[in-house]
């Protein structure tokens, strides 16, 4: 049933021209260009408490030149591309992407770890192994890994699913797996690939054999994929989209009556099982919203119908340009999602000139009750991406247990982790030091794959190039409002 545009303006008035959201994050809010001015300077800041105790104090350089992190915080290389290597012999691939944490057996944790790697095998030192058994399409380079990180620290890896492409992130699943995507649309003769990609494929962390003869999941589509949350509720999915001309879609599938989640259940699915659409909005005076980018105020709220995509396998056409003017609402680079607070929420990591209006990123609340999208965090354009101290490009985004958000920043210059209390004060976790340029043109990687392990104590994170997954532990706490 659509949320009538009467209904949304109705609820509007009663809540008034902002809706506050209480829970984890509850109404984060800022204004263009606050997220640059941080809460805690970096080197040289006078006091770690100077602004109510929001964050853990100026990041301190790391003597080894890879990650520089708050007094008192420690971090660990789990897993370096082309150094550290598989339980079969071969070395870590590269590009480090999506992430995720799971419990694993005898007090271990498990982390399955995207591989971004775009094109034929041959363009790539470390693509991830063809392991028998779990190839979709032996001429890709991409998949993911599986990380068993155990008690006293060894570490053990294997591969979960070889033979995609373009693995960027992912989401985890309420049943304990990973649906990695695959963020192309490449079809078979392409780049040499013997199948069709732009899919989302299912990998479980802790049984190997459910991840044999690794299949798509056709029914959510065929597209430039990023990101996916479960509503564990209502049993819908929700998937983003990074792409452009034109600027990518939000997605919405809903399974088919009778369906039951669990392990396994979502390989089972017809292709056009369930019903995928892309999400249309419409402020509270009823009027169409064409681009999310037209929001210039934290706590802009957006009623939300969901349109039925025509031809989800994009056969000849690709799927967000199966919508003429009108039919639904863009975002340039819909980037990563986390569910939490009975809804998830969503990147858009920046918009330039493709979009209607310029912005570094931005982080969106839907919420599937009341079908409206929130603004929470706006970041005005980046004046000076090369200076330590400014935020850009927010990418992937996990839910803190201390409360907030942590983000991994994908922008120009300098790239941190990041974190955004409930009440929007924004604050430094850590800044990757690792110049993959020149001295003259010093080039850092962005930050992927943030997620906390299952008790909360660590903060796993990647660099994605060359390929680095770290384990960042330290005191840890509640932020402040």
């Amino acid at each position: 049933m659509s949320l009538t545009r009467r209904d949304f303006a109705g609820r509007t008035a009663l809540t008034g021209a902002g809706v506050a959201l209480a829970g984890t994050v509850g109404a984060l809010a800022t204004a263009p260009n606050a997220l640059a001015a941080t809460d805690v300077e970096s080197e040289g800041a006078e006091s770690a408490g100077a602004h109510r105790g929001v964050g853990y104090g100026p990041l301190i350089a790391d003597p080894e030149g890879l990650l520089a992190l708050p007094a008192g915080f420690t971090y660990k290389v789990i897993t370096y591309s082309g150094r550290t290597k598989l339980e079969t012999g071969e070395f870590t691939p590269s590009n480090h992407d999506g992430t995720s944490t799971f419990d694993g057996p005898r007090g271990t944790t498990l982390l399955v770890n995207n591989h971004e790697l775009a094109g034929p095998r041959a363009n790539w030192p470390h693509p991830v192994p063809l392991t028998e058994g779990l190839v979709y399409d032996p001429a890709a380079a991409g998949g993911c890994t599986v990380v068993e990180v155990r008690p006293g620290g060894r570490v053990a890896e294997w591969v979960g699913i070889a033979g995609t492409a373009t693995n960027c992130a992912g989401g985890n699943t309420p049943w304990g797996t990973w649906l990695t995507c695959e963020e192309t649309e490449d079809k078979a003769g392409t780049n040499g690939f013997t199948k069709d990609h732009g899919y989302v494929f299912e990998v479980d962390p802790s049984d190997r054999r459910a991840n044999k003869n690794p299949k798509p999941i056709k029914a959510l589509g065929r597209y430039a994929h990023e990101a996916v949350v479960v509503d564990p509720k209502r049993g819908h999915l929700y998937l983003t989209e990074d792409a452009s001309n034109p600027n990518g879609l939000l997605y919405r599938w809903t399974p088919p009556e009778g369906f039951c989640h669990g392990h396994g259940k979502l390989r089972t699915l017809a292709e056009n099982a369930g019903v995928l659409q892309a999400f249309k909005c419409f402020d509270s005076g009823g009027q169409f919203v064409d681009d999310l980018s037209r929001a210039t105020k934290i706590g802009t709220v957006y009623g939300v119908d969901w349109v039925d995509v025509p031809d989800r396998d994009a056969g000849t056409t690709s799927v967000r340009k199966q919508f003429t003017t009108g039919q639904v609402t863009r975002a340039r680079k819909l980037e990563g999602m986390w569910w939490g607070d009975g809804g998830t929420y969503i990147v858009s990591s920046f918009a330039r000139t493709e979009s209607p209006v310029q912005h570094d990123g931005a982080v969106w609340f839907y919420d599937p009750k009341r079908r409206t999208l929130t603004l929470k965090v706006l970041l005005g354009v980046n004046p000076d991406p090369s200076k330590d101290g400014a935020f850009d490009g927010p990418d992937n985004i996990t839910v803190s247990p201390y409360g907030g958000l942590v983000i991994a920043e994908d922008g120009e210059g300098v790239q941190h982790l990041f974190g955004a209390t409930e009440s929007g004060r924004t604050y430094p976790i850590a800044r990757n030091e690792l110049n993959i340029g020149t001295e003259e043109e010093p080039e850092y990687s962005e930050f992927t794959g943030v997620t906390f392990s299952p008790d909360g104590r660590t903060l796993y994170a990647n660099i994605q190039t060359p390929g680095i997954m770290l384990a960042i532990t330290g005191p840890w706490k509640r932020q402040r409002r």
